[in-house]
């Protein structure tokens, strides 16, 4: 099994390299790791100071840990971060994270790169985010004895680690020396696997958003003139072709009574030209926007990056995008501020998002019309949607403090 392991990697690498001339994401995975290891070892030479390694496969998983990093941060100031990511979608955007001493590719699983990476910085604690796993770095680490956590961790019975046949996969989870998980049906899995050293923290996320939730607002002027008549608000947070036609009867149904926010994925013109195709004449796009006459738009598209956690404070409901394609996107930072949230089918691999539909304040579609049925019911019940507000703004802040649980195990394996 280690052979097909290895081999898979290997080929993995070698069909992204062959695809890096034209797929720009695989290119930017070859690119960023040509020469990687001998640049990690000439930037960490001369370091001195204690450093801690977390590693976080994309953007998603990076502000999954962020609390966590910014919580070690405070609490060994003498201590220095490395950072690694997997996707090039992670690095670029937090390759400049002030957070962190050094922010890196990480280099592929194999037995000479983790020797060599693990050399190079000598951490004092590893810690990996969500669903990062790899053999050698892992096994490794296990062998120097270094402190190594998952964190956020979430499992399922179909995964491989659960099957008759994975006592490969199996072994790498036993190279952890805590799995912190979000949820008790995870914890019971790993027991039943043989994998004692794992506990429930929660989701490090929860912190993240009522932080966010709670902080000042950063001052918008744009969205501000936009919603200024104080119709209702509709944000449309991550969407991506394959929900817009569930979004598309609601936008030209409703465009009178509500104002849209509209935050894609993927910001591409093939997208942006997709969602003002839906309402020809209603839309502007952000850059273009201007302060005097963006109210007179009934959708605002927003075709810039990191600013939708900040668009949800504006809102009274709000579609959340992936679940009808790939996988749902983030639910909490919508949660945070009590919006009524609706999204797609394919949402059953995250624990929060089943709380959600568990609790009545997140809403299912399963076809394109059942989001006018359900978004009718709460904009026609104004008792019920704050009713909703009510039981999401309790949950999220019943679900955090797991950065306040993971960092009390940390300070007893950790030397200051």
């Amino acid at each position: 099994m280690l052979f097909l392991y290895s081999f898979g990697l290997r080929l993995y690498a070698m069909l992204l390299q062959l695809v890096a001339s034209f797929v720009p994401k695989a290119a930017r995975w070859v690119e960023g790791r040509q020469g990687l290891l001998p640049r990690i070892q000439a930037a960490l030479l001369h370091e001195t100071a204690p450093l801690a390694w977390f590693h976080c496969a994309s953007l998603g998983e990076f502000e999954q840990g962020r609390p966590l990093m910014e919580a070690y941060a405070a609490q060994y100031p003498q201590h220095k971060i490395v950072l690694t990511f997997f996707s090039p979608s992670g690095y670029e955007v937090r390759q400049n994270w002030p957070g962190a001493a050094y922010v890196f590719y990480l280099p592929l699983d194999t037995a000479a790169n983790a020797r060599a990476f693990l050399d190079a910085v000598r951490p004092r604690l590893a810690v990996f985010v969500k669903y990062e796993f790899w053999y050698y770095f892992l096994t490794e680490l296990h062998r120097r004895q270094i402190p190594t956590i998952s964190v956020s961790a979430i499992f399922r019975p179909e995964q491989s680690f659960f099957r008759p046949w994975g006592g490969f996969f199996r072994r790498i989870l036993g190279r952890f020396t805590h799995i912190f998980t979000q949820n008790d049906e995870s914890v019971r899995l790993l027991r039943e696997a043989g994998l004692t050293q794992a506990s429930k923290a929660g989701d490090t996320r929860f912190d993240t958003v009522v932080r966010t939730a709670a902080a000042p607002p950063r001052s918008l002027p744009l969205v501000e003139a936009f919603v200024q008549d104080r119709a209702p608000v509709f944000i449309i947070g991550s969407s991506w072709p394959e929900d817009l036609p569930a979004l598309t009867p609601l936008l030209q149904q409703y465009q009178q009574q509500l104002r849209f926010i509209v935050a894609p994925h993927e910001i591409s013109e093939t997208n942006l030209r997709l969602v003002e195709q839906a309402l020809p004449g209603q839309v502007v796009r952000y850059s273009q926007a201007d302060a005097a006459t963006v109210g007179q738009s009934r959708v605002l598209l927003m075709d810039n990056v990191g600013l939708l956690s900040q668009l949800y404070r504006f809102g009274q409901y709000a579609y959340i995008g992936g679940a009808f394609g790939k996988g749902l996107h983030n639910t909490l930072e919508a949660a945070a501020f009590g919006l009524p949230l609706f999204f797609g089918p394919t949402y059953g691999k995250f624990q929060e998002a089943k709380d959600l539909v568990a609790l009545n304040c997140a809403f299912p579609i399963q076809q394109p019309n059942d989001l006018l049925r359900s978004f009718a019911y709460l904009y026609h019940d104004e008792a019920a949607r704050l009713r909703v507000l009510d039981d999401s703004l309790e949950y999220v802040h019943q679900s955090s403090g797991a950065t306040e649980r993971i960092m009390r195990w940390i300070e007893g394996k950790v030397v200051k």
